[in-house]
């Protein structure tokens, strides 16, 4: 497998904890985001995906995945062990949940391209940015935080990994980047100490890439 990934971004993160945790080789080809305007926009990575994100998985056969939701799902279905999603259907479901508010009201509000348009086209200074970011990851934190409160245990489900902490891990690595303190967050901080420890997501993290800076 040939996975296009950028080594800051969180959703390439998610995909690469999962490969990790289902033991599968790929290889990392790295989509510099920001290089000469972005690799991402070039024509050849167009063709792979033509709305210029990562990550994108190449398989051995079928079309190129791209979105870390469906990739990761694609990945529970192929590999099914170790599993990541409970067997209990509710359990299943909970985890879902908190992997989209990660991917869908986290994320994309605080992603690189939204966070260069509030510097370059609509003219914010670097502090006005970092306050934007900080506000939006603290109040999805803030939710992330009661909702794992009662069913955390070593992880965001228990003590078992599952796909929500392969969420929650990039999403807190990006809130530390940006100076964002843990103190109100006692459980997510307690979770992504955890998940941290081990090698899957060592391996996974941004610094141990290749294309990492």
């Amino acid at each position: 497998m040939n996975l296009h990934t950028y080594f800051r971004s969180s959703a390439s993160f998610r995909v690469r904890i999962v490969l990790n945790l289902k033991n599968q080789a790929y290889q990392a080809i790295p989509v510099h985001m920001l290089r000469d305007g972005g690799e991402q926009h070039s024509p050849a990575y167009r063709a792979i995906n033509p709305l210029g994100l990562v990550p994108a998985l190449e398989t051995d056969e079928g079309p190129v995945l791209t979105q870390s939701i469906a990739i990761c799902e694609f990945l529970e279905e192929t590999y099914p062990e170790p599993r990541l999603l409970p067997a209990d259907r509710f359990e299943r479901a909970w985890v879902r949940s908190l992997c989209n508010v990660i991917a869908c009201d986290i994320h994309p509000i605080n992603n690189l391209r939204v966070l260069k348009y509030l510097k370059t086209e609509l003219g914010h200074s670097e502090e006005e940015k970092t306050a934007w970011y900080r506000h939006w990851i603290v109040t999805g934190l803030e939710a992330i935080e009661k909702m794992i409160g009662d069913r955390a245990g070593q992880y965001c489900l228990g003590d078992s990994i599952t796909l929500a902490d392969a969420f929650l891990v990039p999403q807190v690595w990006n809130a530390l980047r940006f100076e964002c303190p843990l103190d109100r967050f006692p459980t997510i901080a307690t979770v992504y100490e955890n998940a941290m420890a081990l090698e899957a997501v060592k391996l996974a993290q941004p610094s141990a890439q290749p294309d990492a800076e």
